[in-house]
């Protein structure tokens, strides 16, 4: 029965006004005590949220609560160990890794990931810094800038951006992405040419969250496409330091052997001088920005036409912004790019 059908059937309106008043009288009388039980209010499901979260008011209070309660030991550039809270840490981080520009939702996937791989660091310490459960080299670690600098850089949206990126923090306060109850290692990097990689190509390792799936970024990806381009002599020096075994001896158009890709694009092995190279070797060695490559040989020069930025393995954040766009929430982001993940509470 829907509103005009209430309106115009049953009892009138004073009987029914009647009814009513006694009704809610009724409803006080019963309810008083509860509403006011310890001298606190006890919150309604409408202040409360349709989810039964915190209010309003107090979300950042609360939510803050478990990040301002861990201690972080992090290794500065300039050797200092220092400690610090896992807020105040991640939010150094999310800063320097993502930009701030970003959707919400992306920097709360962002955030999740940091807060997942910095809570695996400091249960699993590194002999690279025993002093100290992480480090600002990203060769080992994460990147991670002061909020003085962040601020700096940021000028005029300063405030916005440190605003959202608190946000970001805050709405996903202690949680973190498992796998078979235990925190991932949740990698990330820039973007990728329509896949993430399986970690098994970059590092030889088989991960089971690690797979490689559909990524949504495109053409509005900063310098998507790029080349690199090194003469022969650049290149065979390059090889035989890196490869003595391998052979260069014949003509530089022979060098190169027909790539194996993925569905992707990016190499997964490729024959350089007769040697097996992976496509992250061949990234490393030439300086490319990514393992999404097509080489060519004009005679002079060897140019590599390179697509996407990063490692490849886990969560793109580009991509992740493209989804935030479409609409997916933070948690739906990090389920699609870590197969088989959950986003729980961290111990």
């Amino acid at each position: 029965m829907d509103y005009r059908q209430r309106r115009e059937t049953g009892t009138g309106w004073n009987a029914r006004r009647t009814a009513g008043l006694g009704l809610i009288l009724a409803v006080v009388v019963f309810f008083l005590p509860l509403l006011t039980m310890g001298g606190e209010p006890v919150l309604g499901l409408a202040q409360q949220g349709e989810g039964g979260g915190a209010a309003q008011g107090e979300s950042v209070q609360t939510q803050a609560a478990k990040d301002r309660g861990k201690v972080i030991k992090l290794l500065q550039t300039d050797g200092m160990v220092t400690e610090m809270t896992l807020e105040d840490y991640l939010f150094g981080v999310v800063a320097a890794e993502m930009p701030a520009s970003f959707e919400l939702e992306a920097l709360k996937a962002q955030a999740c990931a940091a807060r997942t791989y910095t809570v695996r660091k400091q249960n699993n310490p590194t002999q690279a810094h025993p002093d100290a459960d992480v480090c600002t080299d990203t060769g080992c670690c994460q990147a991670y800038v002061t909020r003085e600098s962040a601020e700096t850089r940021w000028g005029l949206s300063a405030g916005e951006y440190s605003q959202k990126i608190a946000q970001a923090i805050a709405e996903t306060d202690g949680m973190g992405i498992l796998y078979q109850g235990q925190p991932i290692q949740a990698v990330f990097f820039s973007s990728a040419p329509g896949y993430t990689v399986d970690a098994v190509e970059v590092w030889g390792n088989q991960v089971d969250y690690l797979k490689s799936v559909e990524s949504p970024e495109g053409e509005e990806v900063p310098n998507y496409h790029s080349q690199v381009v090194k003469s022969g002599e650049e290149v065979k020096n390059a090889v035989l330091s890196a490869y003595p075994g391998a052979d260069l001896s014949s003509d530089p158009s022979g060098w190169f052997g027909t790539p194996a890709v993925n569905e992707g694009g990016t190499v997964s092995s490729i024959l350089v001088g007769g040697v097996t190279l992976t496509g992250g070797q061949v990234r490393t060695l030439f300086d490319l920005r990514s393992a999404c490559f097509t080489v060519a040989w004009d005679g002079t020069n060897f140019t590599f036409s390179v697509t996407g930025y990063g490692h490849g393995v886990g969560m793109s954040q580009y991509g992740a912004n493209a989804m935030a766009k479409a609409g997916s929430t933070y948690d739906e982001i990090l389920t699609w790019y870590y197969t088989g993940a959950s986003v729980s509470p961290l111990s």
